[in-house]
């Protein structure tokens, strides 16, 4: 029998035929921060709420208080560490969300007349002294994050709007630059809370996540320990000795030579677009090559089914009614979102683009001619020409979960989630610790 949260997953379909999340956030000045697309499932602001048998059932059951706590936890060496939580208040009409310094006050910015506009009022929620606990109250929000910051508060933002300024990894002039932060995703709504850490964009502070539900379960996401950060820092150092790509250059120190965060490829690209140019043509050839002479078959997971392509000659992926895919360069596939990769009003494409996108990043595609159900987390990353960052990020957290790009939560049929998501239709409380000291794998 499969699992609850394995039956709650089929239920939602997360990766299937999902629209962009709707984006609150704007970049100070004339240029904005272009943002990354981020593919979270029922984190997606535009999540539909299930309806009819079983659906209707789990909606019943979901928490209607139209609040929940979360325990904010200090598991660094620090005594300066700040929480941030910001979204949109889904019964507010969707309203700017942010909470204020006593981690229970609502507010609400209002519209401004200029870009950059300096909040009005306290959002940096002190965490205290190590090993300290600080309880915050938040409404349902969708498109939420709860950001920490270690050494400094963060500066925030709005734009006419209003539209929230986060901070930007990717500006120089952004006042964040050299301030150790980072963030987890939360949406909840009267159906759920879902929540999941993500180094699509980037990876630096560790943070966990534990769920606990009114019937005393808990799900729980590991992250990092208190050194994961240099140990994938070693690890891309060392692929880099190995084969001479950009991997080393994705790390980042802070101004006076430590440490900071480690970006993402596809971050990197954004920032260098010269990097990775060539890496995957290779390993594409072959895929193409492969199945210009034998169908690729893909398992929508939807109500598509499984759908296979035409073996031919023209170097493309023909799925008929699901769309032909040329072949992807290295910013298609480090992003899932371009070329071949973006999504568009046909629903069938848009079911084949995460299973197919997912295959190149863990380069399964030329040990099976089934995706994603024809190969296990076992095989993913093992061909020399891989997303390494992907892979080494997996392996220094201690549950191996996190989204480590778009499309990571693509999951065989009845096989184990690699985001590092919790999620549940009855919440009683949730639990962000930041830092590393003391974590754990459940």
């Amino acid at each position: 029998m499969a699992s609850y949260i394995d039956r709650i997953r089929k239920l939602f379909r997360r990766s299937a035929n999902r629209k962009q999340p709707t984006q609150t956030t704007a970049q100070t000045g004339a240029s904005a921060q272009k943002p990354l697309n981020q593919h979270d499932g029922a984190n997606d602001s535009n999540q539909q709420t299930p309806k009819g048998g079983i659906e209707a059932k789990v909606a019943k059951a979901a928490t209607a208080s139209g609040s929940l706590q979360i325990r904010l936890q200090n598991q660094t060496n620090s005594s300066t560490v700040y929480a941030y939580i910001t979204g949109q208040a889904i019964q507010n009409n969707n309203a700017l969300f942010l909470l204020q310094a006593d981690a229970k006050t609502p507010y609400y910015p209002p519209n401004p007349s200029q870009t950059g506009t300096k909040i009005g009022v306290n959002i940096s929620i002190s965490l205290g002294a190590p090993g300290d606990t600080i309880t915050a109250t938040i409404p349902q929000i969708a498109g939420g994050r709860i950001w920490f910051s270690v050494g400094a508060q963060l500066t925030f933002a709005v734009n006419p709007g209003p539209g929230l300024v986060e901070p930007s990894v990717f500006t120089p002039a952004d006042p964040n630059i050299n301030i150790n932060f980072g963030f987890a995703e939360v949406t909840f709504n009267s159906s759920q809370v879902f929540a999941n850490i993500s180094y699509v964009d980037f990876v630096a502070l560790p943070i966990s996540l534990s769920l606990t539900d009114t019937s005393n379960n808990t799900q729980h996401t590991s992250g990092l320990p208190a050194n994961g950060l240099q140990t994938i820092a070693n690890g891309l150092t060392a692929q880099t000795q190995k084969d001479g790509r950009r991997w080393s250059s994705l790390i980042v120190n802070s101004s006076n030579g430590q440490l900071l965060r480690i970006l993402s490829p596809n971050s990197g690209i954004l920032l260098n677009p010269s990097w990775f140019q060539t890496y995957w043509t290779d390993y594409v050839n072959a895929v193409y090559a492969q199945y210009n002479n034998q169908p690729l078959t893909i398992d929508t997971q939807a109500s598509f089914g499984n759908v296979t392509s035409t073996a031919n000659s023209s170097n493309v992926l023909n799925y008929g009614a699901g769309g032909s895919f040329a072949k992807p360069n290295a910013a298609d596939i480090f992003s899932c979102s371009t070329g071949p990769f973006a999504t568009g009003s046909n629903g069938e494409t848009n079911t084949i683009i995460p299973r197919l996108s997912a295959a190149f990043n863990r380069s399964t595609l030329l040990i099976s001619n089934n995706t994603p159900n024809g190969t296990n987390p076992s095989q993913y990353y093992t061909n020399p020409t891989t997303n390494h960052y992907a892979r080494i990020v997996h392996a220094a957290n201690l549950d191996g979960k996190g989204y480590a790009f778009p499309y990571d939560d693509v999951t065989p049929d009845g096989g184990v989630p690699q985001e590092g998501a919790v999620f549940s239709s009855s919440p009683a409380y949730m639990t962000l610790a930041v830092g590393g000291n003391n974590a754990y794998a459940a």
